[in-house]
């Protein structure tokens, strides 16, 4: 009987842990959003935004790895912030095949109303807790994510995307850039776009590179 009522605490905790987040950006966030941009910006596009403000990450490239989309996807959800002016597109000094992606005004503008909003919204949510006793929740939900993830068959190819959510630090593997699987798949997709780079020689035709 002990068992099963053991048993029954996890389904009430995972159960909460699920309706937690539900409430979290199908209710809150998304009416947070809805109140700053109105109906324009999807949550998924506003995390593209806070992609490229907090990390170095500049190129539709990142914005697919970091979405789990292809190229063309994520080149399409890009396409749309620009029309609306959150993102500006610049060709990259370094390769004028490419772009850059940056944040224009009114996308910076954007990301701090709905900040400030949420700011609010969480004092006014979590003003009577206790510090010490929301710090303590928070070292629990980070341990036992450790284990579900440790717990996984490829444990090394998860990515939580820490690092949009402003973990300092990697949730997972408690390291920053090194042991990054997001920054694993940016450095991997960017060889492979370096590999697949064609080169025109002067007054010839376009090749693989120059000759062995």
């Amino acid at each position: 009987m002990e068992r099963q009522d053991t048993q029954q605490v996890i389904n009430d905790l995972l159960g909460d842990a699920h309706v937690f987040v539900a409430a979290v950006s199908g209710v809150m966030e998304n009416a947070l959003l809805e109140q700053i941009a109105g109906k324009h910006l999807t949550l998924s596009q506003l995390k593209i935004l806070k992609l490229i403000d907090v990390t170095d990450a500049h190129h539709v490239g990142d914005v697919a790895a970091f979405l789990g989309v292809s190229d063309a996807a994520a080149s399409k959800a890009v396409d749309r912030l620009v029309r609306q002016k959150y993102l500006r597109r610049t060709v990259a000094p370094s390769d004028r095949r490419s772009s850059e992606l940056s944040l224009a005004m009114a996308g910076r503008k954007l990301l701090r109303d709905y900040e400030a909003a949420r700011d609010r919204k969480l004092a006014g949510l979590f003003g009577d807790l206790d510090t010490k006793e929301v710090r303590r929740t928070s070292e629990f939900l980070e341990r036992l994510t450790k284990g579900i993830v440790n717990g996984s068959a490829n444990p090394e190819e998860i990515c939580l995307q820490c690092g949009i959510y402003l973990k300092k630090r990697c949730l997972v593997r408690d390291a920053v850039r090194e042991d990054c699987q997001y920054q694993k798949r940016r450095k991997s997709r960017q060889v492979r776009t370096d590999a697949t780079k064609v080169e025109i020689p002067k007054g010839g035709r376009p090749g693989l590179g120059p000759p062995g």
